[in-house]
């Protein structure tokens, strides 16, 4: 049965049930729902925990092999099931009603998915996973535009801390959308804030206070055309950790950007009402670095780039072949100006 993330607390309180779906493209919002589940499973006594990666050639006999056998090392199980594509074909489908028709004592599964479109959630599995008693189905929504000030400020108020109306415009002009970009902001701000006061002042100090290879940084360097120097800030953000959907978020919402202009340029559109009319608009320090970067592409070419960091956006998902390190840094060169060849 279907159960609201916001019950979602309130819930973990009582009795585990049996399964739990996560579903949505929401990265954080995902990680941290299944982080909640893992905790409650702990705080109950599941002392075992196996995780299976159901991608191709995966054997689904493992799965209920794992559901069947007893644990040497608990008495409670969690069993976690990633299933990146969101389609268990014929061998998984019969496994997962198995399974779901026979749940096995003192064993929680926990199984994320993609969103499921419209057809996937009439297919049998699902459907038994969405309607079925001892499952529940817990469906991630993103956060929309006009929900992120608030989503923010709820953000700001969990780590203790409150902020002014600019500082939370100009976090969410930042982050445009990242909700794991935002949650970092917080994290940084958590640092700088002096007592629990958020301004703008502080956010632009957060940002001033950036690591040394910072993802506005690559965005700039590459805005400016300096290829090389690109490459190796991307290289050092690689080596800080930072994660691929970040600099995708930060390469596809410039990329983004300039397609918007230059297809507003091509129909003859004054390129100054043009930058006032982007969505974030870009600001008056920023517009000879954005002229610059214009001047390379024609707008259809800003919209193949924009279906390449699609296409990096798959492989982070695994629902794409290749590697999305290789091509971030592809795409890296090709906003600075190099002229490559697309992937198909």
């Amino acid at each position: 049965m279907k159960l609201a993330p916001a019950q979602l607390g309130k819930h973990l309180q009582g009795a585990l049930a049996p399964v739990y779906a996560i579903s949505g493209d929401e990265p954080l919002l995902c990680q941290e729902t299944a982080d909640a589940i893992r905790n409650a499973c702990r705080q109950q006594g599941f002392g075992e925990r196996q995780v299976f990666n159901a991608e191709a050639n995966f054997d689904w006999g493992n799965l209920l092999q794992a559901g069947a056998s007893l644990s040497l090392f608990a008495e409670k199980r969690l069993l976690e099931l990633r299933l990146p594509s969101g389609k268990p074909g014929d061998k998984g489908t019969a496994a997962l009603l198995e399974y779901l028709a026979r749940p096995p004592e003192d064993t929680v599964l926990l199984l994320s998915l993609p969103k499921l479109d419209g057809s996937t959630q009439k297919s049998k599995w699902a459907k038994a996973l969405i309607d079925g008693q001892v499952s529940q189905f817990i469906q991630i929504w993103p956060v929309d535009a006009n929900q992120l000030p608030q989503w923010i400020r709820q953000r700001l108020a969990q780590a203790g801390l409150s902020a002014s109306a600019d500082a939370v415009e100009m976090i969410a002009a930042r982050v445009e959308g990242n909700l794991l970009a935002a949650a970092q902001e917080v994290e940084k701000l958590k640092l700088l804030a002096e007592g629990n006061q958020v301004d703008a002042e502080t956010v632009q100090a957060a940002v001033a206070d950036s690591a040394r290879f910072d993802v506005f940084g690559l965005i700039d360097c590459a805005l400016g055309g300096d290829a090389a120097h690109a490459l190796r800030m991307l290289e050092g953000l690689r080596g800080e950790g930072v994660e691929t959907p970040v600099i995708l978020w930060a390469l596809a919402r410039e990329i983004r950007l300039l397609a918007g202009i230059a297809h507003q340029q091509s129909q003859g559109i004054p390129l100054d009402k043009a930058f006032s009319s982007a969505r974030p608009p870009v600001w008056d320090k920023r517009r000879p670095l954005v002229s610059k970067a214009l001047q390379r592409h024609s707008s259809k070419r800003w919209g193949q780039l924009l279906q390449q960091a699609q296409l990096i956006d798959a492989q982070i998902k695994g629902q794409a072949p290749g590697d999305p390190w290789s091509e971030l840094a592809m795409l890296t060169l090709q906003l600075a100006g190099q002229r490559l060849r697309l992937s198909p």
